[in-house]
């Protein structure tokens, strides 16, 4: 085989399973809730805790991977998710599982960190959109699939099988990385910025906490405040010191490129609409409204990926030929559509009636997210990709954990937080006569908030679209 399919092949399927563990535990939470007796807090930090990680350590993977070797890093990422997947399948508490999915989302890190840019080591420029389109409906498509998957598994296996399917394929795909991958970047030696890793994680992990706690009342308003304004500051002071020192985290240069600062400007917001949209429409399905069973809820969702499938492949064709920044703009916009169609949701909705917005989603999703990363890895040199890929995949999740943030910000405005907790916890109904509240008033409150979170999804997807188009 074609040394360019063999890299393509392989990193494909270490995209496919990072991606795929952000969100096959989603739709399991309401389960794991129950088996381990967890509260809310922890099922949104078994979550956002991979993502979170991932977020952090990316940057400092991708430096690593630029100065010591794509291929190299690569194979250690495929080893540590392996070997995490295992031990999630043994968690007996919320805690653990938290603790082994950082594991989890430490070799997703150098995954997600090195697989773009061996593909783009590996193609030529004039094959680079395909290729990187397949990989990238992997990274997509993982996540959506994600939720179908963790349905099927979970109704029929138990939430701890979610985790089982990653060992088998992950010591195949380990091995054969380790006997056929090979370095074609070239390495460069230079320092590490230690300082810019501690300040880039502390902010994000203080904003996080000052969201996520503060939505759960578990810290009060003060703290809240403290938490996120430290937050604040040291993303500032980051910003000072990558601007002044000799070998940054992230190359501050790289955004003088009007389509690389564009592109992932339109990452984040667009991972941000995407991350919500998975997290609620998991517990629309299962919870109180709806009732149905996980595989139920998988069922539902089959519509997105496959809309996803088809048309991420045919964006990245287009995309090489015709080198056209209106197909990312053209996907954000019908997601757009999609997530103002489910502005009208109802209590109860067929899969009939819910068909068209999922479709419009998967397909926008599908056609933005080709051209966006092939854009982002031709705006930068052959030696600064490894970096580039890390920026945008950072941004991805980090979009992504500070969207279940923003989820909880509007449940808190609308429902009291003893029962937004029962609704995610899966005790609604049996807690229900603890409460003045009827049932009737909690499922509108429920909805109104579903409502506005797809409202808010599709006006991060216009901004995306506005954005690229102002700097075309």
């Amino acid at each position: 085989m074609n040394y360019k399919w063999i890299a393509l092949s392989n990193t494909t399927i270490g995209t496919l399973m990072a991606s795929l563990d952000r969100n096959i535990v989603i739709i399991a939470l309401p389960t794991i809730a129950l088996d381990l007796n967890v509260s809310l807090i922890t099922l949104v930090w078994i979550t956002i805790g991979y993502w979170v990680v991932t977020a952090s350590a990316l940057l400092t993977f991708g430096r690593l991977a630029d100065m010591f070797g794509r291929v190299k890093l690569y194979n250690v990422g495929f080893a540590l998710f392996t070997v995490g997947s295992a031990l999630c399948c043994i968690s007996q508490t919320g805690e653990q599982l938290i603790i082994f999915r950082i594991l989890q989302g430490i070799g997703a890190a150098f995954i997600f960190s090195n697989s773009a840019a061996i593909i783009s080591d590996s193609f030529p420029e004039s094959e680079r959109g395909k290729a990187l389109g397949i990989n990238q409906i992997s990274i997509v498509i993982g996540s959506v699939i994600g939720l179908v998957v963790g349905g099927v598994l979970t109704s029929y296996l138990g939430w701890r099988s979610i985790f089982w399917v990653n060992i088998p394929i992950g010591i195949f795909a380990t091995v054969w990385a380790l006997s056929k991958l090979r370095e074609l970047g070239q390495p460069k030696r230079e320092r590490i910025d230690w300082s810019g890793n501690i300040l880039m994680t502390l902010a994000i992990l203080l904003l996080l906490f000052g969201i996520t706690f503060g939505s759960f009342q578990i810290i009060n308003i003060f703290w809240t405040v403290i938490f996120i304004f430290f937050g604040a500051l040291f993303l500032f002071i980051f910003y000072l010191i990558e601007k002044r020192i000799m070998h940054p985290m992230i190359d501050l240069t790289l955004f003088n490129s009007k389509v690389f600062t564009s592109s992932n400007i339109a990452i984040f917001l667009n991972s941000m609409a995407r991350g919500a949209f998975s997290f609620v429409i998991v517990f629309y399905l299962q919870g109180p409204s709806m009732s149905l069973s996980p595989l139920e809820a998988g069922l539902y969702l089959i519509p997105v990926s496959l809309a996803l499938a088809t048309f991420a492949p045919i964006a990245g064709w287009m995309y090489d030929k015709y080198k056209s920044p209106a197909f990312s703009q053209l996907g954000l916009l019908l997601s757009a559509v999609g997530f103002l169609m489910l502005v009208g949701i109802e209590e109860q909705i067929s899969l009939v009636e819910i068909l068209l917005p999922l479709v419009l989603i998967g397909a926008g999703m599908g056609v933005f997210t080709s051209p966006n990363r092939t854009a982002i890895m031709n705006s930068v040199p052959q030696n600064r990709r490894g970096i580039a890929a890390g920026v945008s995949t950072t941004l991805v999740m980090s979009g992504s954990a500070f969207s279940i943030a923003l989820i909880f910000v509007v449940f808190s405005v609308t429902l009291p937080v003893d029962q937004t907790n029962n609704i995610f916890s899966g005790t609604f109904d049996n807690t229900l006569e603890d409460t003045s509240i009827s049932k009737q008033v909690i499922l509108e409150k429920f909805l109104l908030s579903l409502r506005y979170i797809f409202l808010i999804s599709a006006f991060l997807m216009i901004a995306s679209a506005i954005i690229q188009y102002k700097v075309k």
